[in-house]
């Protein structure tokens, strides 16, 4: 029998049947009112009958092996759909690690180009340093050199002289002894200067930067600070493409510096990035650029940017002195802030901790310290 219309249900038919049918590839139609089934033998073979005769007894066993079959198939598909699903889990798990990998490397592979092209920079810089030297070394030699020969002039001239006057002295030796004497007499008091004026000098001194006194105070260490300071002062990297088209004020890290603060004032943060961006790659050596950049960050949640701008300041603010006492707290406040909001609270704490240090009558800092502390004693009672 290849098909037929039967009103009974699917799980009888290996009842009635002469022979077992295959599950996988018979159908059942439901609709108007009817079940249309479509059954395939497992065998393709002529049965004798089509189906058998069986007491009430045998049927139920029959009906019971057959849903017993019914439901370890059901638990097989289940089992195969699965594993069916892990395998399509660890095959997209595979494809994102791999683009990650490869958005890493890339990453990686930038930051590589980026340290490159900064060593260029930097040798290009070292090179026309070294050219200017030399320059000047040559211009030194050359001023150096003409002065010794206007001097080897003048001596020439004067010997010519003394030579002319000592000639005259001889052609007016017939007059007498004595007027060839005071000829030349005269003519040494014509070469000797006269006697310089009297006078007073007044010597000022500079006052110190640091009105600290001199047995408190750390003149060492001031003196390298001031040192450094102008040594960033002087330090500018002018080789850069977008300054061909900058005014010459934008090409001042100063004058960018206070273009960024007033772009943070008005809350333009990503502006403000630029302009410190721009201004500390014509000078890096400037902490202040680093500090209002990790400021900008903290307001746009670039927390790990925060922290690393934060720490380039305070290696730039070394040594440790009065003059850079404020900027060196600020330093410590904004990455500890973003210590804090990265739930790294007990960095954090150490970078308030060090502010408090540097102004421990600051309240401010000592009550956000003191939060600071009971959130990671919370998170230690939490725990045990």
């Amino acid at each position: 029998m290849s098909s037929g219309q039967v009103n009974c249900p699917p799980f009888l038919f290996e009842v009635f049947l002469y022979a077992p049918i295959d599950d996988e590839s018979s159908k059942a139609k439901i609709g108007n009112n009817t079940v249309v089934f479509t059954l395939h033998k497992k065998e393709a073979a002529m049965w004798e009958t089509l189906s058998l005769s069986v007491d009430k007894e045998m049927m139920q066993k029959i009906r019971e092996k057959s849903i017993l079959q019914a439901q370890e198939r059901a638990k097989e598909a289940m089992e195969a759909k699965a594993v069916a699903r892990r395998e399509d889990q660890k095959y997209t798990l595979n494809v994102m690690m791999k683009i990650e990998e490869e958005e890493r490397k890339k990453i990686e592979d930038m930051k590589e180009n980026e340290r490159i092209k900064a060593t260029k920079e930097l040798e290009a810089w070292k090179e026309c340093q070294r050219k200017a030297e030399e320059l000047k070394i040559i211009q030194r030699e050359e001023k150096l050199y003409h002065q010794e020969k206007q001097m080897e002039e003048k001596r020439k001239k004067l010997k010519h002289k003394c030579l002319s006057g000592n000639s005259a002295s001889k052609n007016f030796a017939t007059k007498g002894r004595n007027s060839g004497n005071i000829f030349f007499e005269k003519l040494k008091e014509d070469n000797i200067p006269a006697p310089r004026s009297v006078g007073s000098i007044k010597i000022s001194f500079t006052p110190r930067v640091f009105p600290t006194a001199l047995r408190e105070s750390q003149v060492a260490e001031e003196e390298e600070w001031l040192h450094k300071q102008a040594e960033a002062r002087r330090a500018m990297n002018t080789d850069i493409p977008e300054l061909y088209d900058l005014k010459e004020e934008e090409k001042n890290p100063e004058w960018l510096k206070d273009k960024g603060n007033r772009l943070f004032a008005t809350e333009n943060y990503l502006a403000a990035i630029n302009a410190y961006n721009l201004a500390i790659r014509l000078n890096n050596r400037i902490p202040l650029l680093y500090l209002n950049r990790a400021a900008c960050h903290l307001k746009l949640k670039n927390l790990h940017k925060a922290i690393e701008d934060s720490s380039k300041a305070l290696e730039i603010l070394t040594p440790p002195v009065a003059d850079n006492a404020n900027a060196r707290m600020k330093a410590h406040i904004r990455r500890g802030t973003a210590f804090c909001q990265l739930e790294l609270y007990v960095e954090g704490l150490q970078d308030y901790e060090a502010a408090l240090k540097i102004d421990p009558s600051n309240k401010i800092v000592q009550n956000d310290a003191e939060k600071i502390r009971n959130i990671i004693q919370g998170t230690e009672l939490e725990s045990k």
